[in-house]
This record gives C-alpha cells, structure tokens and sequence, in this order.
C-alpha cells in the first residue's frame, strides 16, 4: 500500500524585505517570489530574513520538497471508512500519516546533510529543533498562505510522484505534505 515518493529542490534565491525572491537559475532575473509575514513581538522575524539579501549582491539558495507515501494509501483509508470500520481507518490513517511525516523528516536531514549542515544530531536534538535549518510546512504561521502552494508546484512539479493540488490550495493524497528549508543557523518555529 504504501509508494513512498519524494520531490526536492534547490533554487538560488534572495530576500527583499518580507519577500523571497526565487531566481532563474540560467537568467539570474526573478522567477517567483513568497511573502511571508512579520512576527509582530519578539524579535520581529519573518523568513526571509534568514536568507542573503538582495542588496548584499550575494545569491543565497532555497530547498523545496514535497514527500508522500502514495494514492494506494489513501483510496485503502477511503474504503475503510465507508465501510463503517472506523478502529481500522483511524488506525491505518494514523499510520499513514505519521509515515509520511517521517519520510519528510528524513528527507530534511538529507537536505541538510547535502547542504553541509548538521547531520550529527541526536533523535532528541531533533525533536526539539535544536539543529541547524529548519523545515516550515505551508499553512502554519511562519508562511501561512496555502496558495504560495501553486508556486512550490511550479518549481518542483510534484505531479510526477503523483501529488495534485485542490482548488483550496490541499495537497492531495492526504498522506503528503510540503516544505520550504531554512538554512540558516537561527532558523527556528515561531508565530506572528
């Protein structure tokens, strides 16, 4: 049942105020660009302050993944569920999920491996993101717009792992999920 698949990217990029700027690789010129919103206590952080800013004139790169553990899954989960076998559904569906959390947690470690961070951190490190880069999933508060979604598809075409995106800015299969990677060493969660 399950088709674990991932999609990832690195796209050169750099930061203009609230806003990162995703580059062509072969032009240099803008291909696309995030806004994110602005802590409004603390030290008053958004993402893109963790990248180079474009007035540096230095480039900064950005990675992207989308991770799944496949349609099979799902559909399996869907006819559980009309079939009234709720333990079972609740169960499977649980697992699947979670599975599929954990491939994209192991993906973010091969990022930061291939990126030259980290990599020697404890489970317990982990857990409680003490490691350097930081995975920020679309919908929560550091980059709450789902439609930036539509953009992240651009760049990495998770169609080809069978991965759709629904009208309201959902990944479908359920069993999948998305992130943009932070490099940076202070990078960590936090609400606006």
């Amino acid at each position: 049942l399950l088709q674990a698949a991932v999609v990832y990217g690195y796209f050169p990029c750099v930061s203009d105020g609230d806003d990162l700027i995703i580059l062509d690789g072969r032009t240099g010129g803008e291909r696309t660009r995030f806004s994110f919103p602005r802590q409004r206590r603390d030290r008053h952080l958004c993402l893109s302050d963790f990248f180079r800013s474009k007035g540096s004139g230095e480039v900064d790169v950005v990675a992207f993944q989308v991770a799944t553990m496949g349609s099979a899954i799902s559909a399996a989960t869907g006819e559980l569920f009309a079939k009234n076998a709720y333990r079972d559904y609740l169960e499977l569906h649980g697992l699947s999920v979670q599975l599929t959390e954990a491939l994209a947690e192991y993906w973010h470690a091969r990022v930061r491996s291939e990126l030259g961070i980290g990599g020697d951190e404890a489970l317990a490190d982990m857990l409680k993101v003490n490691i350097a880069g930081c995975r920020y999933s679309f919908g929560y508060p550091a980059c709450p717009n789902l439609e930036d979604q539509r953009q992240l598809f651009e760049l990495l075409d998770p169609g080809r792992i069978g991965v759709t995106l629904s009208e309201e800015f959902q990944l479908h299969p359920e069993q999948a999920t998305s992130a943009l990677i932070v490099h940076h060493p202070e990078a960590k969660y936090f609400n606006v």
